[in-house]
């Protein structure tokens, strides 16, 4: 049995020293040498029985590899299964980060207590009496559902094998530790030993295990950096905690698109998904007001409308503040460049606050066309109608260029009961017969013209 042995290498450029301090020689940075095992003990399968002799897997050719799509497991919510691709992969596994106090022990537990499959939810940071506290404002009825108050990986692993159950769920990773590490719970070489011996126990059970990662306040996942490249999955789970919507997103997927998203909405009964998110990013005002207009985006394969407010007015201060909530700020300067050098609008003395209502932020330049409009609505003070809406991106020479999937777009804004769409003249457009009017321009002055004449 070999000896356990420990260096300390240099978090930011890998430097290895035999022993602890301050300032790494290589880099100059402080306080990022921290101890590693180099050599450990031989740690044993996840069983707790001697794990048996498997043969050595052979190279295979690729046309003779298997290519049968495994079958997904459905959670139950359409928002985390369109955030995964379509559902738990078999064997996969999937950390779950976020802020404080998000929700990410709220969303976990609902999803294991709706789960058709028998599921283990693993606390290593709250007892049984308190989970079932939650549980009970939740739903009334949770037949498949296993709790556990664990935090050392060799029990867990019992427990799974007399349990075996088909998900697994640990709250936290950063709270579990096992017995052939000699650090301390939540140290840089517990995490990274706990979350390999839970890869090699989902690899070879093809049970789907979901973890759930605290973060630090610069708002990455606590641990090495290659926690994240050892998991499938690394979801993020975000949001203002003073509002009530929650966005969950994926920042890596292998088996799936990165660029979808789902919406929630923080109730005492638990988390609701928001099927039209488009709900919660339109407000709704008896009267029209200027300097808002709506813009059709996409996140993914899901359109969203969302409201762009805008407020200009004079720079009282001498030098014009540009603020932005949601969006690029270098982006709004550039639209306000090309207003003022293509477009003619004396825009450079003035203070211009830009708002997309929500609190999402969206980097679909396909919205561009609708901060144009709200701007050029508020500082013109008139509002624009509020049956349109606005799909286009804008050219450093004034165009309206063409948008990515125009006609989803088009199909959404008809389905929640616009009147008008502005989109590129230059979009292929094979729609026909459609309710809702759609306007056809080149450059800023044209929508300026049909808007406020």
């Amino acid at each position: 049995m070999a000896k356990l042995k420990t260096a300390f290498f240099c978090q930011n450029c890998g430097a290895q020293y035999a022993k602890w301090q301050g300032q790494c020689n290589s880099c100059k940075q402080w306080n990022t040498i921290v101890e590693e095992v180099i050599q450990k003990e031989e740690t044993p399968s996840w069983k707790t029985t001697a794990p048996e002799v498997k043969k050595a897997p052979k190279p295979l050719r690729v046309a003779d590899i298997d290519t049968a799509q495994e079958v997904r497991l459905k959670t139950g919510d359409n928002e985390l299964d369109r955030v995964l691709g379509g559902g738990l992969v078999p064997g996969s596994l999937t950390l779950l980060g976020g802020e404080p106090g998000i929700g990410k022990s709220t969303l976990l537990l609902q999803i294991s207590l709706h789960l058709p499959y028998r599921t283990l939810y693993v606390s290593g940071e709250e007892s049984q009496k308190q989970i079932k506290m939650r549980a009970e404002r939740i739903t009334s009825k949770a037949d498949n559902c296993y709790i556990l108050t664990e935090t050392k990986t060799q029990n867990i692993f019992r427990q799974i094998e007399a349990v075996a159950p088909d998900v697994v769920i640990i709250d936290s990773i950063q709270t579990l530790h096992s017995d052939y590490i000699e650090s301390s719970a939540g140290s840089i070489s517990q995490i990274r030993e706990t979350t390999a011996e839970l890869i090699k126990f989902a690899k070879e059970s093809n049970v789907p295990v979901i973890l759930i990662g605290h973060i630090t306040k610069d708002g990455n996942i606590a641990g090495p950096k290659i926690l994240e490249h050892m998991v499938d999955t690394v979801l993020q789970f975000e949001g203002d905690r003073n509002h009530v919507y929650r966005i969950l997103r994926a920042l890596k997927n292998r088996f799936g698109s990165t660029a979808e998203l789902g919406i929630y909405e923080m109730l005492g009964s638990g988390l609701r998904e928001v099927a039209n998110p488009s709900e919660i990013l339109i407000s709704h005002k008896e009267e029209e007001l200027s300097g808002t207009a709506i813009a059709c985006t996409l996140e993914g394969m899901r359109p969203l409308l969302v409201e762009i407010q805008a407020l200009v007015s004079s720079a009282v201060y001498g030098t014009p503040q540009r603020s932005t909530t949601g969006y690029n700020a270098k982006r709004l300067n550039m639209i306000l460049a090309v207003l003022e050098k293509r477009a003619g609008f004396r825009l450079g003395a003035k203070d211009v606050f830009l708002n997309i209502t929500g609190g999402i932020n969206v980097d679909d330049p396909a919205i561009d066309l609708a901060v144009v409009a709200a701007i050029l609505s508020s500082n013109e003070d008139i509002p624009v109608d509020k049956g349109c809406c606005f799909a286009g991106e804008i050219g450093l020479s004034g165009e309206v260029r063409p948008v990515n999937r125009v006609e989803q777009r088009i199909l959404e804004a008809e389905k929640l009961g616009f009147s008008t769409i502005f989109v590129s003249k230059y979009n292929k457009i094979s729609l026909k017969n459609n309710l809702i009017d759609i306007k056809l321009v080149a450059r800023i002055e044209d929508v300026a013209g049909q808007l406020f004449g």
